[in-house]
């Protein structure tokens, strides 16, 4: 049963793309799209929608009937298109979710920032963890099994219950518990049904360990980074929630929360700490800083999405004035900026800068943690992303799913190295990947990465 009211989750349109593919490498057939930016604002209509809806409350009668303009405009009613989209309940769900999880994790890194101790901890591999990372795990397995049935929901997600469960971490524990009761309460806020009672230990464990899924080439199951840079969290930096849906062994819909992305391409080269100083150097907008986005895309729409964030005392009301993102046009290697992780241990900075300078690219390369590169090839503020992990390393499906369908859906094309498709159907790693990964705004750009890689691979020591 959905968790949110149907008269307020007005369907964005969308049509289907075509996606074909090669013998080892696919390309993306490029779509039309009138207009690239779709804007949803109040406007001076009374017409009756009750003729066109079954019914519309009082209250978001003059939302709708801008929304149903737009989407009258594009050839589509709202009914239309919910009936004929698949995942549409899934995605609308996930992104909500997202939503309030990004809400979740702002007000743990605003104290984080300030202050240590419990709040952070270490995993076996050394990478910090916080309160956030588990407590987004417990929030979007508590949302997703209520909204289609804990037998329904299968979850690959990266943290377990091992730490949580010593002796010594009742203190984080009982910090968890707390801030994923805090952010329940506000549920209504993002259009979901909160608990009617707050969850206690033993419930908030048991939805951090339901997401126990292996994944697989058969069946559904949810792939979920509850805060991927986890590290640029932790220092007030860049990260992002991660949520896909994967049907046999293809990934049907992703979701990208990113809160600290900012709505000016050219901030993203400061620390999120300097933003305050920042922002008063610039006019204020209704774009700003701090707004934050989320991006979603669906498989073989050929259409990707972003909102703004929702902030404290603000409703989610669908679609949030969401507007279509694309890919950038950019495909002159001179005019190209290229991203990468920022720890030299995730990517060997040596090689990206070499096979940057052998197709042509002169700008700096643009560094920021997480998966928010993905974000910015879709948004179109750089055209090439480029990881080559240390020999060994074995990259995780939830570390890329929801990336590469935005990516794809928003015109771009996402391959390993060799210019195979990225394979989601082995488990929770991307087994069989050689090489690295390359994701690039178009195919023309994406070749010649794919060549200077051919040509210097042997060399690289990788």
């Amino acid at each position: 049963m959905p968790l949110y009211c149907s008269n307020m989750a007005i369907k964005l349109p969308h049509s289907l793309g075509l996606r074909r593919y090669s013998k080892n490498k696919f390309t993306t057939t490029p779509y039309h799209i009138g207009s690239f930016f779709m804007f949803f604002h109040q406007k001076k209509r009374t017409q009756n929608l009750s003729e066109h809806i079954g019914f519309v409350s009082k209250f978001n009668q003059s939302f709708l009937s801008s929304t149903m303009e737009d989407q009258e405009n594009m050839g589509l009613s709202a009914r239309e298109s919910s009936q004929t989209e698949p995942y549409s309940n899934e995605l609308d769900v996930a992104v909500r979710a997202v939503q309030m999880a990004c809400s979740l994790c702002e007000g743990v890194q605003n104290g984080l920032i300030s202050k240590s101790g419990e709040e952070v901890r270490s995993k076996d591999d050394n990478s910090p963890v916080t309160v956030a990372d588990w407590s987004v795990q417990a929030t979007v397995s508590w949302v997703l099994s209520q909204s289609f049935g804990s037998s329904n929901v299968s979850i690959v997600a990266e943290e377990d219950v091992q730490t949580l469960s010593k002796a010594d971490a009742s203190g984080l524990l009982d910090a968890v518990v707390e801030t994923v009761n805090k952010c329940l309460v506000e549920a209504p806020r993002f259009g979901l049904k909160g608990p009617e009672m707050p969850l206690g230990t033993s419930e908030v464990l048991e939805a951090i360990s339901r997401c126990n899924s292996n994944g697989g080439h058969t069946g559904r199951f949810w792939a979920l980074d509850p805060v991927d840079g986890t590290l640029g969290f932790v220092r007030g930096d860049q990260y992002a929630i991660a949520l896909a849906l994967i049907e046999d062994g293809e990934v049907a819909l992703g979701v990208l929360g990113c809160p600290n992305y900012p709505m000016r391409k050219e901030w993203l080269s400061y620390h999120h700490r300097y933003h305050r100083i920042v922002s008063k150097l610039t006019p204020p907008t209704s774009e700003s800083w701090d707004k934050g986005c989320v991006i979603y895309a669906r498989r073989g729409s050929g259409k990707a999405w972003m909102q703004p964030l929702v902030h404290v005392n603000k409703k989610l009301v669908w679609p949030n004035s969401a507007r279509l993102v694309r890919v950038s046009s950019i495909d002159n290697p001179s005019l190209a900026t290229f991203c990468e992780p920022v720890e030299k241990s995730n990517s060997s900075h040596s090689f990206t800068a070499g096979l940057a300078h052998s197709v042509g690219l002169r700008k700096q390369p643009l560094r920021v943690y997480s998966m928010v590169k993905y974000a910015t090839i879709a948004r179109g503020d750089a055209e090439i992303f480029m990881k080559f992990a240390r020999a060994g390393y074995k990259e995780k499906i939830w570390d890329h799913a929801a990336g590469v369908v935005i990516i794809q859906e928003a015109g771009g094309v996402v391959t390993d190295a060799r210019g195979r498709r990225l394979d989601f159907s082995k488990g929770i790693y991307l087994e069989g990947l050689d090489r690295g990964i390359i994701a690039s705004a178009g195919a023309i750009l994406h070749d010649q990465i794919i060549r200077a890689v051919d040509a210097s691979w042997d060399s690289s020591g990788l």
